[in-house]
C-alpha cells in the first residue's frame, strides 16, 4: 500500500471518528458545540491528510489556537454584554421553567419505610410496609417508567435487604422514580429508607406561565427583566437570561449613580498607568544614564543591586510592602513617626492609598526601563560624545542633546506597551489594596484605589451579586482602549522602521 493511500485511509478513519463525536454531542443536546468541533475536526483533517501545502501545516496549529483562545473568548464576552447574566439569571427560560416545575413540598408526616432487595436474576425490589403493617412490593426496571410503578401485595417471601453500601449504589436508579400505592397516592423517592408524597408547587400554564399551587397565582414570564413575575410585581427565583440590547452600556454610562464611581476609576486607571510609566522611565533612564559613567567604580555590582527588584517575584514583592506600609506595625510608618511623629493611614485614606500604589508599582517597574535604557544608550556611538566633550558641553547637555533624542523614539513603543500593561495590572490592586477604601452610597462595590480591570472583576465574582452581563459590558470598553494603545503602539513600530 501506497504512502498516499496510507493517508486517505487514516483520513477516511479519523472523518467516521469525528463523526461519530459530533453525532453523540448532537444526542446530548450540545449542537453549537457539535459544530464546532465538526468544523475544526474536519479543517485538521483537510490540512494535514489531504492537503499537499506544508506551509498550512504549520500555520494551522496557531490560527486554530488564536481562533479558540482568543476569537471566541473575545466575542463571547461581548455577547454576555447585550445579556443580563449573573448569578439571579444562570439558566435559560425552559431551563428555569422546569426548575421551578420540579419543586414539590414533601409530606414526611405520611412517608413509607421501604427496603430494597435483589432477585436471584440481579433485579432489584422494593418493599414497603403501610402503616396497617401491609407489605407491598415493585420491581425497578432497567428504564425510568413514564408512569408511576403500581405496588402489589408481596407474595412470598423475599431475600435479606441490601446494606447501606449496596444501597448506596443503586441510589441513582431509584431516584427518579415514582410509586403509586392501590388507592391512587403516589409517592417519590425522599432518601435511602423511604418514599413520601410530594405535593408540586407548581403548574404549567399556557404561554409559559407558572401557577402556584396553593395560592392560585400566576407568574408570567417577562422578557425583558428575566424573571417570572406576579401581577403585584412580585419575581421567582431562579431568573433567566435575556437578550438586554445596549442595556448594560446605557446603564454603565446613563445612571449617574454608576457613572461617577466609572468615570472616577476611568480617569484613576489613566493617571495611574501614565504615572507608573513616566516615574519608572525617568528612574530607570537616570539610573542608566548614571551607570553608564564609565569612572564610576564598582558599576556592575550598582546594575546588580538596582535590578534585583526585578528579579523577585512581584507578589511577593507586594506583600511585602504590603507589610512595609502597615499603619500600626509596619517599618515605614515606624521611621516616620520617630522622625516626624506621625503615622499616615496608608490603607484609609484614598489619597495616601494611590500614593502607596504609585510608590509600590514604581519599585516594581523601574528595573526593566533601566535595563531598556542600559542597552539603548549602549548602542549610541561613542563618537557623539568624544565630539561633545571637545566642544565643552556639560553632561546635562550630552543627556538632552544627545542620550534623550537618540533613545526616545526606540523607547515610545515599549512605553505604551508598558502603558497597556498597568493599565490592566489586576494583580497589584488585589494584592495590595483590593481597591479600598471604598466610595460610599454606590449602586455597586467601587474603590478609589480600583482601576477597572479589578472594579470588573468585583462586579463579576465577588460583591455585586456577580453581574457577569455588566462586567462583560466593562470589558468590551477596556478591550476597546487596550486596542487602540496596540493600534497606535503598532502605527510608531511602523513609523520608526520607516525612519531607519
Amino acid at each position: 500500500m501506497t504512502p498516499r493511500r496510507w493517508t486517505l485511509a487514516a483520513s477516511v478513519l479519523a472523518e467516521l471518528t469525528l463523526l461519530w463525536l459530533v453525532t453523540g454531542m448532537m444526542r446530548a443536546g450540545n449542537p453549537l458545540w457539535a459544530v464546532a468541533v465538526l468544523v475544526l475536526g474536519s479543517s485538521a483533517i483537510a490540512t494535514y491528510g489531504l492537503s499537499r501545502s506544508l506551509a498550512w501545516r504549520y500555520l494551522y496549529p496557531g490560527v486554530v489556537a488564536m481562533v479558540v483562545f482568543i476569537a471566541f473568548p473575545l466575542l463571547y464576552t461581548v455577547q454576555i454584554g447585550f445579556t443580563n447574566y449573573s448569578s439571579n439569571n444562570l439558566l435559560t427560560e425552559e431551563r428555569a421553567r422546569a426548575y421551578l416545575l420540579e419543586q414539590a413540598e414533601v409530606a414526611m408526616e405520611r412517608a413509607l419505610p421501604y427496603t430494597a432487595h435483589r432477585d436471584a436474576d440481579g433485579q432489584v425490589r422494593l418493599v414497603f410496609t403501610t402503616r396497617d403493617g401491609a407489605r407491598l412490593a415493585a420491581t425497578v426496571p432497567d428504564q425510568v417508567p413514564a408512569a408511576p410503578l403500581p405496588l402489589q401485595p408481596l407474595a412470598g417471601e423475599v431475600g435479606t435487604a441490601l446494606d447501606l453500601r449496596a444501597l448506596i449504589a443503586v441510589r441513582e436508579r431509584l431516584r427518579p422514580l415514582k410509586v403509586a400505592l392501590p388507592e391512587g397516592a403516589v409517592l417519590a423517592y425522599a432518601g435511602l429508607r423511604e418514599f413520601a408524597p410530594f405535593t408540586p408547587l407548581w403548574t404549567a400554564a399556557e404561554n409559559g406561565a407558572l401557577t402556584q399551587t396553593g395560592s392560585g397565582t400566576r407568574y408570567t414570564p417577562d422578557r425583558d427583566s428575566g424573571f417570572f413575575t406576579a401581577p403585584d410585581g412580585t419575581r421567582l427565583q431562579p431568573g433567566f437570561q435575556v437578550n438586554v440590547g445596549w442595556g448594560n452600556y446605557q446603564r454603565l454610562f446613563g445612571d449617574p449613580d454608576m457613572r461617577g464611581p466609572f468615570g472616577s476609576i476611568f480617569v484613576w486607571t489613566v493617571a495611574f498607568a501614565g504615572l507608573t510609566v513616566l516615574f519608572s522611565a525617568a528612574i530607570g533612564g537616570t539610573l542608566a544614564v548614571v551607570l553608564n559613567w564609565e569612572a564610576l567604580k564598582y558599576r556592575t555590582l550598582y546594575r546588580t543591586l538596582l535590578f534585583l527588584p526585578y528579579a523577585v517575584p512581584g507578589f511577593i514583592s507586594i506583600l511585602v510592602f504590603k507589610g512595609l506600609f502597615n499603619q500600626n506595625f509596619g517599618e515605614i510608618n515606624a521611621i516616620l513617626d520617630h522622625l516626624f511623629g506621625i503615622k499616615p493611614a496608608w490603607f484609609a485614606d484614598p489619597a495616601l492609598a494611590r500614593t502607596m500604589i504609585l510608590i509600590v508599582n514604581t519599585w516594581l517597574g523601574y528595573p526593566y526601563f533601566l535595563v531598556l535604557c542600559t542597552g539603548l544608550i549602549k548602542a549610541i556611538p561613542s563618537d557623539l560624545y568624544e565630539a561633545s566633550a571637545i566642544a565643552g558641553a556639560s553632561p546635562w547637555v550630552n543627556f538632552r542633546r544627545i542620550t534623550l533624542p537618540l533613545i526616545i523614539r526606540p523607547l515610545t513603543p515599549l512605553l505604551i506597551s508598558a502603558f497597556a500593561f498597568n493599565f490592566n495590572n489586576f494583580v497589584l490592586i488585589s494584592l495590595l489594596t483590593d481597591g479600598r477604601p471604598d466610595y460610599l452610597n454606590t449602586k455597586l462595590p467601587a474603590g478609589t484605589t480600583d482601576i477597572l480591570v479589578s472594579y470588573t472583576y468585583r462586579i463579576a465574582f465577588t460583591d455585586a451579586g456577580a453581574n457577569f452581563g455588566l462586567a462583560a459590558a466593562i470589558s468590551t470598553v477596556i478591550f476597546a482602549l487596550v486596542a487602540v494603545l496596540s493600534l497606535l503602539n503598532l502605527k510608531l513600530t511602523q513609523a520608526q522602521e520607516g525612519k531607519r
